[in-house]
């Protein structure tokens, strides 16, 4: 049976795979999306609805004009990014942050996906590439005979590890011992602050040092990713790196006004607010030390654990050996990596990936030019971070580093900021007016 270009198989059900399978199919292209769940499930998935959040609730900023990721998500919004119409939907209140519920934000991604006339939902372990037109998002979690062949099909891959945060149950919290506030007062008051004196904060240091680990044999320090290290890695650095971690007190005051000498601060991970995430706390203690060395914080001291941390392997490619700006291999131009896979980290900039390799395909399907991406987007920064020759490829939030400088000198940060994000949603409305054209 021949190939029918004009369907396209997405294979992974995550944000990439779901933001790539509904712009195809809302472009009228049909696609078979291929997904394990419910199936069989990764280490690190337990839900059986599409785009699972597992290490946080939090997309990040939500300031388009003062933060790089707040503008990713500007620019994806003006492509008509699906993952950002399901947070701003299910959004929870998280001060200056885009948090989300994330059961309630699961279920509009997978009812959207369900409803669209052009999308046909498979229930199978994809065990190879397919071929093209294709796009693979299977993420980071990969799992073990379809991350073979593609191993086998790209000569190797890189890896690193990754943690998620512990989850409490909001009934279980001590609220006499914490204050409602958002950092230098910017919010409404989303985050609940667990403070701790100096005598409180050296001893949960030492006991976090002295807990066991779980899984811990054959780990490389070398392979921990910064952007998502555990605690008690982050604490083996020194006394007071927590306290200038996620654990500190800058820009914080209790009801007195006193900045404590440490601070844990606690997310809603839920719209009813009945479950909190300990921000920033990824780690790898096996579960009694977690309940053990977290309750020594005074708030926490009586907390129920929804959900422990834990931290799994993520695998993603050497990409700029293999990949083209637009996602695509360069062996194979019909074939596409979009996601974590690819080394964009993050969830948003996980889902643009997958925007950005959808775009390209639904072009080359229609015999359109294709867009020439560039560094005044964070789109097309990250890319082209993906697909440059580097010696030392490593996994790339968005940032404001990996933009194109402005033609201009600005010694004023915020306006220098403001400025870049004027420039690149320029380009991404010129984008989005080429997209309604051709497709």
């Amino acid at each position: 049976m021949g190939q029918d270009v004009q369907r396209v198989t997405v294979v992974g059900a995550g944000l990439a795979g779901c933001e790539a399978a509904y712009f195809l199919a809302a472009h009228g292209i049909r696609v078979r999306l291929v997904e394990c769940k419910p199936a069989r499930f990764t280490p690190a998935h337990s839900c059986s609805g599409f785009a699972e959040l597992v290490c946080s609730n939090s997309l990040k900023s939500s300031d388009v004009y003062g933060n790089a990721c707040g503008l990713l998500k500007e620019e994806m919004r003006r492509l008509g990014s699906l993952v950002m119409e399901a947070a701003d939907a299910t959004r929870v209140p998280a001060g200056g942050a885009l948090a989300v519920d994330r059961e309630a934000f699961s279920a509009h991604i997978t009812a959207r996906i369900r409803g669209q006339k052009n999308i046909e939902v498979v229930c199978e372990e994809a065990v190879r590439v397919p071929e093209g037109p294709a796009i693979v998002a299977t993420g980071p979690l990969t799992l073990d005979a379809l991350a073979e062949d593609i191993s086998a099909r790209l000569g190797g891959s890189l890896y690193f590890y990754d943690a998620a945060a512990p989850i409490v149950s909001a009934d279980s919290i001590d609220f006499s011992k914490t204050f409602t506030a958002d950092r230098y007062g910017k919010g409404e008051g989303d985050y609940v602050n667990c403070p701790m004196t100096r005598e409180e904060y050296e001893a949960f240091v030492d006991a976090l040092l002295h807990a066991e680990r779980a899984n811990d044999h054959g780990i490389d320090r070398r392979e921990l990713f910064e952007g998502c290290m555990p605690v008690e890695a982050m604490a083996a650095r020194g006394a007071d790196t927590l306290r200038f971690g996620m654990l500190k007190p800058v820009g914080l005051y209790d009801a007195e006004g006193k900045r404590p000498y440490a601070v844990l601060q606690l997310r809603k991970e839920n719209c009813a607010g009945t479950a909190y995430n300990l921000v920033g706390f990824q780690t790898n203690l096996k579960f009694p030390e977690q309940k053990r060395v977290f309750s020594m914080i005074p708030a926490l001291r009586g907390a129920e654990f929804l959900r422990y941390g834990v931290m799994h392997r993520n695998t993603y490619l050497n990409a700029p050996e293999v990949l083209s700006p637009d996602y695509s291999l360069r062996a194979d131009p019909l074939v596409f990596f979009a996601g974590q896979i690819t080394g964009v980290e993050g969830y948003v900039e996980s889902a643009d990936s997958g925007l950005a390799a959808a775009i390209a395909l639904a072009l080359k399907l229609r015999g359109a030019q294709p867009v020439e991406w560039d560094a005044e987007t964070v789109t097309g920064a990250l890319a082209l971070h993906v697909s440059q020759p580097t010696d030392n490829f490593q996994p790339m939030n968005a940032n404001y580093g990996i933009l194109r400088p402005l033609a201009e000198h600005i010694r004023d940060k915020a306006l220098k900021k403001r400025r870049l994000a004027e420039r690149a949603l320029e380009r991404i409305d010129r984008i989005a007016g080429y997209l309604r054209g051709q497709l």
